[in-house]
């Protein structure tokens, strides 16, 4: 028996579902608010939500990332009385695992809960303390997922494409898959695209023959050829010429090339991976990426957060990083203070962990003898940057936003204020993102880094036409 968690604003709809999961064999709790099916999200375990999208108190698809954040790891169903393609995208990149329109018949509701529950039932009987991640540090649910997702990547042989900000740790992950699959004993070859020197691209990578152009005084084996039998990353792909896309999109597909100045093809049985922090797909619609390589490419794809919001990773990652720089040092391992530790999770971290763990080793550098490292042996730039991001902007400062009016008698929770005062900041911020744009939807999506769909929703939910 699993427990299901309906949240959605229809008391009778609840009623109705919950009988349905009953006779399934399932319990279901109800919850008529968002706030309140976030709180029982956060007290109980759930194995799936079933989740609505217009509630009384807010959109359910700007929270499916917390409820699955939540306890108990569960599967979130959306539910909705309109069927909406833009809202429909967003939530299934937000991991959601389907999304339904009222109403929900029987099978309509009944199938995804029982697929959704399945999958979860394989999920965990995976062993992911099995799984060979080193490096990758953190036990958030940000991070647990997208091991999971590694783990899935690494029992198959299909293409994956590792998306995330610079620092995120794209090649770990990719080092990951690699370790944990049926290649692990071949070859890992790192290709990085943006380094490539534009007039040896071709060289590199498919390799040349002795003669084949000026210096090639001998024979080469392109890096395609070195990652026979093992796995193929191309870092940065989003750098690759535009030429040489075409090429290898043919090499993706047959597995096959013919080396620069060769007569005959050479076979490479190789696994990609591939990682960008660019968005490819934005990249396809202006011309500047191949759209038939992007889907290839796309067989699988991690997308990794940013260090802030993987929520308590940041203490373990600095404490983790402090004993290994001890072991390589051979010396005792220097105690990370409570302070230091309270500084570093309360920063933005804009370079991700690679910035994280530059600080710590500062740090733990500057700390000397002292058996305590404590916030004042941080990089002063990196203090600098701590206490101008802990400023707040006095409220006339604050443009175009009307931050809600704090009334004595109705003292609101903090909680509750944030999340107007952010509304209010959202729309100003997209007013002016409009207009800057002049209402074209795809170079204000350029402008705010925002995908289509996500921009749509924030238009929709700010009440802003386009």
């Amino acid at each position: 028996m699993a427990r299901i968690l309906i949240v959605d604003d229809d008391a009778s709809l609840c009623q109705a579902l919950a009988a349905v999961m009953a006779s399934l064999g399932h319990a279901a709790d109800q919850a008529l608010t968002l706030r309140d099916g976030l709180a029982q999200a956060q007290a109980r375990e759930y194995a799936a939500v079933i989740l609505d999208v217009w509630l009384p108190d807010g959109n359910g698809l700007e929270h499916i990332a917390v409820l699955r954040d939540s306890p108990g790891r569960p599967e979130v169903i959306i539910l909705t009385g309109s069927g909406d393609p833009d809202g429909a995208e967003l939530a299934i990149k937000s991991g959601a695992w389907d999304y339904i329109t009222k109403p929900p018949t029987l099978n309509k509701i009944r199938l995804p809960v029982q697929r959704a529950l399945a999958y979860r039932s394989r999920q965990e009987h995976r062993a992911r303390r099995d799984l060979k991640r080193e490096g990758i540090v953190g036990s958030s649910g940000a991070i647990l997922a997208c091991l999971d997702l590694a783990a899935q990547a690494a029992a198959s042989d299909v293409a994956v494409l590792i998306t995330g900000q610079t620092g995120t740790g794209k090649e770990l992950f990719a080092r990951v898959i690699h370790a944990n699959s049926e290649r692990s004993q071949g070859p890992f070859v790192v290709v990085d695209c943006a380094a490539l020197p534009a007039n040896l691209v071709e060289s590199m990578l498919f390799g040349h023959e002795k003669g084949a152009f000026t210096n090639a005084d001998r024979k080469h084996d392109g890096l395609i050829k070195q990652a026979h039998r093992g796995t193929l990353f191309l870092d940065e792909v989003g750098e690759l010429p535009a030429p040489v896309q075409k090429a290898f999109l043919r090499v993706l597909q047959e597995h096959r090339f013919r080396p620069v100045g060769g007569n005959t093809e050479i076979v490479s049985d190789f696994r990609l991976v591939a990682a960008t922090n660019r968005n490819l797909e934005r990249m396809a619609g202006e011309g500047k990426f191949r759209e038939d390589l992007l889907f290839r490419l796309q067989s699988f794809n991690i997308h990794l957060p940013p260090l802030k919001e993987r929520g308590g990773d940041v203490a373990e990652l600095a404490e983790w990083w402090a004993g290994r720089l001890a072991e390589r040092r051979r010396k005792p391992a220097k105690k990370l203070s409570p302070a230091l530790l309270a500084a570093l999770e309360d920063y933005a971290w804009p370079g991700n962990v690679r910035e994280l763990l530059n600080a710590v080793e500062n740090a733990v550098a500057a700390a000397g003898e002292e058996k305590v490292a404590e916030p004042g042996h941080l990089p002063v730039h990196l203090r600098a940057q701590m206490v101008r991001q802990g400023l707040v902007e006095p409220e006339a400062e604050v443009r175009g936003c009307e931050l809600p009016v704090l009334d004595p008698g109705t003292f609101p929770l903090l909680k509750d204020y944030r999340a107007r005062a952010l509304a209010s900041l959202e729309r100003g911020y997209l007013e002016k993102l409009l207009s800057l744009a002049d209402g074209d939807i795809r170079r204000a999506c350029a402008l705010s880094g925002l995908s289509r769909a996500r921009l749509y929703a924030l238009l929709k939910e700010r009440g802003l036409g386009r």
